[in-house]
């Protein structure tokens, strides 16, 4: 995390990103009869429900593969979550990562993928239908494209702050050279952006048929809303979004009180895709082209001997930090399906050499950490029980972007709001919910340290505590990451955080720009502008 702030992206790189991956994108069995892009002839192609609804698939799958192959997992070491020594993802471990990374690149390539695809269908979705389609069907797709860009520019601005605000490509294509524009800007867009979703999606009601709750829906743009509110300490618009939320009754805890013959372990299996806690998934479907798969299995999991948990030839790319052996207590159900730990055992996952293992012990396994990361690991194919691997061993595994027991937590962390603690009943509901899952006693008073730690121990390789983090003050956000030992078993590292002080903002946990980037564009190394809104 050297700096962690200094570039913006051409105009043209944008619309040639948002092709590339819209062409892309229509290898998919979803989309074999779309049309090309660059000839926009989506008037012969929109012309049912059917088509219109399907116009958003891509979207939740393809466009991510290049954040979620491994650099949302490197932000992830960042955290301190996770470990590696592998050079393609290790250099935000002892933050010296820098504007040439390969992975920062695809990150960053893979949200503009999102937001241009989202712009295509907010633009001229609408002008491209036939007369058959149905008016709430073509709202509800235009919705989803709201949210995706919202989503985008969330992840966006979390990492690299001052970006780009572009709400139509073809504003730009006469000029090369665009300036950032301010992060409060952003924040609004985004906000903007997810209000209009809400009004435009349709609500669902997620029930126990999965297969249907893959899309998001009204609930899903205002829980994500709610995430915005409270990362802009607006405690009392976060607090209102997420109560409607928890008040439509649309999602619940799987393995709490209404769902009590499911667990904490059921959220990541592949039978329970898109299942009730599911708020926002990448939708990953294997189709025999690079990227369209989930690649966890393979990255996490581990290879020691004749036992591997991977379809391919290796695993571990990625394995736990140290203190996440130490940090769940001996009670809590969530240790088993988070990590490894050495001595534990898995009757249910299958291995190179049968049905069920211990975790060995006095062993090196993923990348020297001596146990693996459990959750997203399903092992080797087991036919229903994990789905199908394709040429590339990745698999259909859905990745959470928001589960309904992080809207629990938000819920509780607007009620505290800036408040030492709180015993609000319903903060302490929403928290003693997700502990109660946990198996874990109720709390009868919490501070944001109660939150910020629960978060942690929830949302653990997940990739939300490298922004927690960059939440707090930056004097306690610098001292937990300097004490963090961000080595493996065999040998301990420390590394201290290191900012500008003369135009590092605070709580700055921004990365570097694409070099490339900047080349294309010097003008975007200026200070951001306000963004004029339409």
């Amino acid at each position: 995390m050297k700096k962690m702030k200094n570039n913006l992206i051409n105009k043209y790189s944008l619309l040639l990103i948002a092709m590339a991956f819209l062409v892309f994108g229509s290898c998919a069995d979803d989309f074999t009869d779309r049309p090309a892009v660059d000839g926009i002839t989506l008037d012969s192609y929109y012309s049912s429900n059917d088509q219109v609804s399907s116009a958003t698939n891509g979207m939740y799958s393809r466009t991510w593969f290049q954040m979620y192959n491994k650099f949302w997992w490197a932000i992830e070491v960042g955290s301190g979550n996770m470990y590696s020594g592998s050079p393609d993802v290790s250099g935000i471990r002892t933050f010296s990562l820098n504007g040439s990374d390969p992975e920062l690149v695809n990150g960053w390539s893979s949200s503009w993928a999102n937001i241009q695809q989202s712009n295509l269908i907010i633009n001229f979705l609408a002008s491209r239908v036939g007369p058959e389609v149905n008016t709430n069907v073509l709202n509800n797709t235009i919705g989803e494209a709201y949210f995706l860009r919202a989503t985008g520019y969330f992840d966006l601005v979390r990492l690299w702050g001052p970006v780009p605000i572009i709400e139509n490509p073809l504003d730009y294509t006469s000029n090369p050279y665009i300036n950032s524009n301010t992060v409060a800007d952003i924040y609004k867009l985004i906000i903007l952006d997810y209000l209009k979703a809400i009004d435009l999606l349709l609500e669902k009601n997620r029930g126990s048929n999965y297969a249907n709750n893959g899309h998001v829906s009204k609930g899903s743009a205002k829980a994500m809303l709610a995430k915005v509110y409270l990362y802009q300490k607006d405690y009392v618009n976060a607090k209102a979004m997420a109560e409607q939320v928890i008040n439509s009754g649309e999602f619940k805890l799987l393995g709490g009180d209404q769902l009590p013959t499911k667990s904490f372990a059921d959220l990541f299996t592949y039978g329970n895709n898109n299942n009730e806690e599911s708020i926002f998934a990448i939708q990953w479907k294997g189709d025999g082209n690079y990227g369209s798969g989930n690649n966890c299995n393979t990255q996490f999991g581990f290879v020691d001997g004749t036992i591997s948990t991977s379809n391919a030839s290796y695993a571990g790319v990625f394995g736990p930090a140290q203190e996440i052996f130490t940090l769940y207590s001996a009670g809590d159900k969530r240790k088993h399906e988070t990590i490894m730990i050495p001595g534990d055992s898995y009757p249910n996952i299958k291995t190179t050499s049968g049905t069920g293992f211990v975790v060995p012990t006095g062993r090196d396994l993923a990348q020297g950490s001596g146990g693996a990361i459990k959750k997203y690991c399903l092992g080797i194919v087991n036919g229903a029980v994990t789905g199908p691997a394709d040429a590339w061993a990745m698999m259909d595994n859905n990745t959470y972007k928001m589960r309904y027991a992080e809207l629990l937590l938000i819920h509780a962390e607007a009620i505290l709001g800036a408040s030492a603690s709180t015993s609000n009943v319903s903060a302490l509901n929403s928290i003693n919910a997700v502990r109660k899952r946990a198996g874990l006693a109720n709390l009868t008073i919490i501070t944001f340290d109660d939150i910020f730690l629960e978060r942690r121990k929830e949302l653990c390789f997940e990739g939300d505590y490298w922004f927690d983090l960059g939440r707090l003050d930056k004097s306690k956000a610098i001292a937990i990451m300097s004490a963090q030992n961000r080595g493996n078993r065999n040998f301990a590292q420390f590394f201290t955080p290191v900012y500008s002080s003369t135009d590092h903002a605070a709580n700055d946990f921004y990365m570097d720009y694409p070099d490339n980037e900047v080349a294309k564009n010097p003008k975007l190394l200026e200070p951001p502008v306000p963004y004029t809104f339409k």
